[in-house]
């Protein structure tokens, strides 16, 4: 009589604990945005086993295949359009499938929906992010899943678990040899794409390039990076780092610097953050195009180019931030509103301020470099993060009269160079070093060794007016008439103050309402004149800008300083004490004024300029 075999026990169905189809629903249209996320949440599951199972042999090595590799594997079958994720993990018991499968979420979840529903509000992806139903989301890419799972334990059973996301789920005992879990689904006609070799490649170091075990596809590794934030920073050799910067940003070259961070506190996250070598071309004229900062949570990818980590004006820093404090189903909504967000933004902010300022003082060469490639955006700071002010104050690189071209310097080392009786840091602004250089307000500064900021950046004009002061001393554009400067008394004699006063009379009663008022410069040396703005008023350079930008602002009228030492204001005044109404004398002031505006770039009559300046030519060579 032949021997009866064994039987399996039947499979048993259970009813889901919560409302599955309606928890569904939500987990592929609230908290998953694209499909490709099912993979991720995969393979994350799969390594949390697979961490799971190595803490636990640090201790216990009695353990069902002790030896065998830790390491996941991707089974891809093209023509059956099916997907299996496999790995060497801790694997699971009757019970864990149970309460950690057959449960969608915790015993709260359930009266929470009905709570949300009856006070008519949506469920969204930040409501229930903190529930845990990574695993679901395999239904967006199938109808029927089917897991095989075995324990660590060396007397315990394997079992399988199905599902077609519906109501109930069934278990059923099985032979499996082996520890751990196999997940094997059919995909749906809309998702045959991951049924591609190269498309689970790419989706995998895209998110997963950076989990702690190998993951196989086929006989391939797919991920090839160590998630090197992990690793203690004297454990790093520079050319390691210096490619993994070039792997997560895309860009060929070396970084400058690098900051690495591991943070425990309030918040708890990990970061390895580059300064890049150089400004890409394209950066100023098109921002939006380059990413800054990944976000992790456990070596996981969630978002790429998250701005919430940074404030704009670091917005040039490429790096990694992984932390364990964000759920991986997080969305880029609840990133944006995330208190754990914006303590990581917060310490980050403060770490790189100050990494920064280590840099200026270290390696003063680099921090040049630095303050050339990104000052104009870093600048921009001043303005919007005023926690910060103080701090990016510091940080500001402007170059000066004192340096050489294309070098800088802080409004601290101005400073130290100021003389006893200097009482403000003084400024002048306008599109090129050398233009400024030539400007005829610099005269009295050059010849009394007085140093001269020369702001040729563009955001320069609209940060440095809002510092008002640094180290209680003003800062002062010298394109303002109220300047607090002592009249050189040295060189030839100027005119006496009844003559300066008359001729002074002609130029107002010649410009008319084109100039607000007319002056005797201290200011000037070398020139004969040169226009300033009053108290209150914008200067050159600002006005120039506001206009390029298309603000529809009226042009301010200026103050013409007039050099009463110069020969030819001497020579007027001896035309006005001849005839107050000689021709030469008014075409002669009109064309100072004119020359004045030309300097400043904001001639607005360069015709009658030209045809002015030769009618004055024909007279000075009559015979």
């Amino acid at each position: 009589m032949a021997k009866k075999t064994k039987k399996a026990p039947k499979a048993k169905e259970f009813e889901y604990k919560a409302e599955m189809k309606q928890m569904l629903h939500l987990i592929i249209h609230s908290l998953y945005t694209n499909k490709e996320i099912f993979l991720r949440e995969l393979i994350s599951n799969a390594s949390d086993a697979l961490n799971k199972i190595r803490f636990r042999m640090l201790t216990d090595k009695d353990v069902l295949d002790a030896d065998a590799e830790l390491k996941i594997n991707i089974e891809v079958n093209k023509e059956e359009h099916t997907l299996a994720i496999i790995d060497s993990g801790v694997g699971m018991t009757h019970d864990d499938l149970i309460e950690r499968i057959g449960t969608v979420a915790s015993s709260g979840t359930l009266e929470f929906v009905k709570q949300m529903q009856e006070q008519g509000k949506q469920i969204n992806a930040e409501m229930i992010g903190q529930f845990g139903v990574g695993f679901y989301s395999v239904f967006m890419v199938t109808d029927e899943v089917v897991l095989e799972t075995r324990a660590a334990e060396n007397d315990s059973k394997g079992y399988r678990w199905k599902s077609d996301g519906g109501g109930k789920y069934s278990i059923e005992e099985i032979d499996k040899p082996d520890r751990g879990t196999k997940i094997t689904f059919k995909l749906k006609k809309d998702a045959w794409e991951f049924a591609e070799d190269y498309r689970v490649k790419h989706i995998i170091k895209k998110y997963s390039n950076f989990v702690d075990f190998p993951v196989f596809v086929g006989d391939e590794k797919a991920n090839t990076v160590e998630a090197l934030w992990h690793k203690s920073k004297d454990d790093i050799k520079d050319e390691d780092r210096n490619e993994f910067y070039k792997f997560i940003s895309n860009d060929h070259q070396d970084p400058a610097a690098h900051l690495h961070l591991n943070i425990e506190g309030a918040v708890n996250f990990k970061a390895l953050l580059f300064i890049p070598g150089t400004a890409p071309l394209t950066f100023y004229q098109n921002p939006e195009d380059f990413d800054s900062i990944h976000l992790y949570s456990n070596k996981i990818f969630i978002q790429d180019n998250c701005r919430e980590l940074l404030p704009e004006y670091l917005r040039f820093i490429k790096g990694v931030v992984d932390t364990e404090d964000l759920p991986l189903n997080v969305s880029r909504e609840v990133t944006q509103s995330s208190p754990v967000m914006v303590k990581i933004k917060n310490t980050l902010t403060s770490k790189m301020l100050a990494f920064l300022k280590d840099l200026a003082k270290k390696e003063p060469e680099k921090f040049e470099k630095f303050s050339k490639d990104f000052g104009p955006l870093f600048k921009s700071g001043l303005n919007s993060d005023f926690t910060n002010r103080d701090k990016i104050i510091d940080l500001l690189r402007f170059e000066s009269t004192k340096t050489e071209s294309g070098k800088s310097t802080s409004l601290q080392e101005y400073t130290k160079r100021m003389g006893k009786d200097q009482k403000e840091i003084y400024f002048i602004s306008g599109d090129h070093r050398e233009s400024l250089e030539k400007n005829p307000k610099l005269e009295y500064f050059k010849k009394n060794d007085i140093e001269v900021l020369l702001l040729s950046e563009p955001i320069d004009v609209f940060i440095v007016p809002s510092i008002n002061e640094y180290d209680k001393k003003p800062l002062k554009s010298i394109d303002k008439a109220d300047l607090d400067i002592t009249e050189d008394k040295d060189g030839d004699e100027a005119l006496n103050e009844d003559l300066t006063k008359s001729l002074i009379e002609i130029f107002k009663e010649t410009l008319g309402d084109k100039v607000e008022d007319v002056l005797a410069s201290k200011r000037l040396v070398d020139s004969a004149v040169t226009l300033v703005v009053g108290e209150g008023a914008m200067d050159a350079q600002m006005e120039k800008m506001m206009k390029m930008m298309g603000q529809g602002i009226p042009g301010s009228k200026k103050i013409l300083e007039i050099n009463t030492k110069h020969p030819v204001i001497k020579n007027l005044s001896r035309l006005n004490i001849a005839s107050s109404t000689d021709p030469v004398l008014r075409k002669t002031i009109l064309q100072l004024y004119e020359g004045a505006e030309f300097l400043d770039g904001n001639l607005s009559s360069p015709n009658d300029f030209i045809k002015r300046m030769t009618e004055l030519l024909q007279e000075a060579t009559k015979a």
